[in-house]
């Protein structure tokens, strides 16, 4: 059985890759990246893979079983590529897609959603079994913001009082992995979340208790938000889809409590205080 992930060198990539050689041989693994060279450190088999060059889509898919498709970071572009990869699969005989969707994709009023929602639609209508991952928010997703948030003495966003249950991506690459290797697995669609959930004033908390420093959590309107973001740097419409989905997450968009990723991984999911502490170091 020969399983491929795409985007195998990005950040939940790398760790699906590193989760499956714990599980099978790594010459039954294949990289599916842009760059090859890039790689190489994952030892395992990299073929050229780009989401938006249909014509060589299929030829670096021959001989793969089960494909694990990691959404494309294109936000706008990921449908279209989206339908280049699973075009390719069905010409190269892929039997098996797993796909990194977004929670309750369904009913999610995240910007996000609409893009997940149309792969899942051409799965289900491309006639390969597919396995679908509603992944949550990524803790990352709002540790990374630590370091800003302890120079400006506060953590801003616009979440309001919204539940988020997160885990670290480790916690999903793990899922992914123990999903794309089982086909007990096929058909069905998961709603991944963390175990517990918190809200960015439970962040802040958090983040106050283990540096000793008091930040206290901004809870600003979404386009006061966007302004932030785009003076520190961010693009304008990523600074504006950033604070969107704050919002989303203030009528729990990201708030689930089915615990069905721990209860594939096996063990309770990474606690935000964890995950903090990482970011700490």
């Amino acid at each position: 059985m020969k399983i491929a992930v795409t985007g195998a060198t990005g950040q939940l990539g790398q760790l699906v890759v590193a989760e499956l050689k714990k599980r099978v041989l790594a010459e039954d693994i294949v990289a599916l990246v842009r760059t090859p060279e890039n790689a190489i450190g994952l030892g395992v088999e990299a073929r050229e893979f780009n989401y938006s060059k249909p014509a060589n889509l299929a030829d670096a898919l021959q001989g793969v079983d089960n494909l694990l498709l990691i959404s494309g970071s294109e936000v706008g572009q990921r449908a279209t590529q989206h339908f280049n990869v699973i075009e390719a699969a069905k010409s190269a005989g892929v039997k098996w897609i797993v796909y990194t969707s977004l929670l309750h994709a369904d009913s999610s009023s995240l910007s996000l959603a609409g893009e997940h929602l149309a792969t899942e639609k051409m799965l289900k209508e491309s006639g390969i079994k597919h396995t679908i991952l509603r992944n949550g928010w990524y803790t990352e997703n709002y540790t990374g913001s630590i370091t800003g948030a302890l120079a400006a003495g506060a953590f801003v966003g616009s979440a309001g009082e919204g539940k988020i249950s997160s885990a670290p991506r480790a916690d999903f690459a793990e899922a992914a992995a123990i999903v794309v290797c089982d086909e007990s697995h096929k058909g069905q669609v998961y709603e991944l979340a963390g175990d517990e959930s918190y809200t960015l004033n439970d962040l802040a908390a958090e983040i106050s208790s283990q540096t000793g420093k008091n930040i206290p959590y901004n809870n600003l309107p979404e386009t006061e938000y966007a302004k932030i973001l785009k003076s520190a740097g961010l693009p304008e419409m990523f600074a504006e889809a950033i604070a969107s989905w704050d919002t989303g997450a203030s009528k729990n968009d990201l708030f689930d409590d089915s615990k069905q990723l721990s209860k594939l991984i096996g063990r309770p999911t990474t606690p935000m205080a964890d995950t903090v502490k990482v970011a700490l170091k």
